[in-house]
């Protein structure tokens, strides 16, 4: 018997989505920093074991959309509804639990398993959390309520264990050396955007994409040419920074992440161009990958 499923991993910014999807796949597939929407696409990552395949999918936060790249972001978090043949409903111990009750009531709806995963409990007391897993209960009464910390590992093991107990029977749906559906050059934009979301304050990390225009591996290294896009000249100044020490920092430590990420050598170079208005256009957007599943 052979067990294969897609579990996809939905709820509102900042909650833990990404940290617990680097956990429960084992392999640093989508960058998880403190900024709200980190995640921008839909990721999958592959666990495989001889009699089980489990296709995890880390999904944006689910927001009210206030440009197209937000409604581009939703619709991946809604797609995510679709295919899913369990779903992992996270949220912590902070947020209001009503807080996007359009998104909730169409999980409400959901006939296949709901998990709900109240994570950073390390952040809570045992009579926060009752009345935290009570309010739940409320909300989504067919789901079943599992409080975990993704980020000290704790309640992963259990919630792999239901995860497995759970899967439908199925064969595979991808070759079992696969890691994850994204091409390199995929990871290679999101690690040097992670740098940027550290490295530079307010807007500047919304109103970036990553494309990377040449990607040339062998045996030991990778030559690797990306393109930094921004909406503004003045954006373009501050990325780069006085006399490049900005940008030169951002490259070295995307290179250091990049040779840890492929176990090889990196050449980078990288380049700043503007892109103006790029997160309202439906051409610009659909160029940068934000395609509807």
């Amino acid at each position: 018997m052979h067990k294969a499923g897609f579990v996809n991993i939905v709820g509102n910014p900042n909650v833990g989505k990404s940290t617990l999807m680097n956990q429960l796949v084992g392999e640093r597939i989508s960058i998880a920093t403190f900024k709200a929407q980190t995640t921008r696409h839909r990721i999958m990552g592959i666990v495989n074991t001889d009699d089980m395949q489990i296709v995890f999918s880390d999904t944006p936060g689910v927001l009210k959309p206030n440009y197209k790249m937000q409604e581009m972001m939703l619709a991946f978090s809604e797609s995510a509804l679709a295919d899913a043949d369990i779903l992992l409903y996270v949220t912590d111990v902070v947020e209001n639990a009503e807080k996007n009750l359009d998104f909730l009531e169409k999980v409400r709806k959901m006939t296949i398993p709901v998990l709900l995963l109240i994570n950073k409990i390390d952040e809570s007391n045992q009579k926060e959390l009752g009345r935290i897993v009570t309010k739940w209960h409320e909300l989504l009464p067919n789901a079943e309520i599992l409080p975990i910390s993704a980020k000290n590992k704790f309640g992963t093991d259990l919630l792999m264990k239901r995860i497995r107990e759970l899967l439908p029977e199925s064969p595979a749906y991808f070759d079992k050396e696969q890691l994850t559906d994204k091409p390199a050059k995929f990871f290679v934009s999101e690690i040097i955007r992670e740098k940027i979301l550290r490295y530079y304050d307010k807007e500047i990390p919304y109103s970036v994409e990553v494309v990377v225009e040449r990607f040339k591996e062998d045996e030991k290294k990778i030559h690797i040419n990306a393109v930094i896009y921004v909406e503004r000249d003045s954006q373009k100044g501050i990325v780069i920074g006085h006399q490049g020490v900005a940008l030169k920092k951002v490259s070295t430590e995307a290179r250091k992440a990049l040779e840890r990420f492929f176990d090889k050598t990196i050449f980078l170079e990288v380049f700043v161009k503007v892109d103006k208005d790029w997160r309202s256009s439906q051409r610009e957007l659909a160029n940068f990958g934000y395609r509807p599943e």
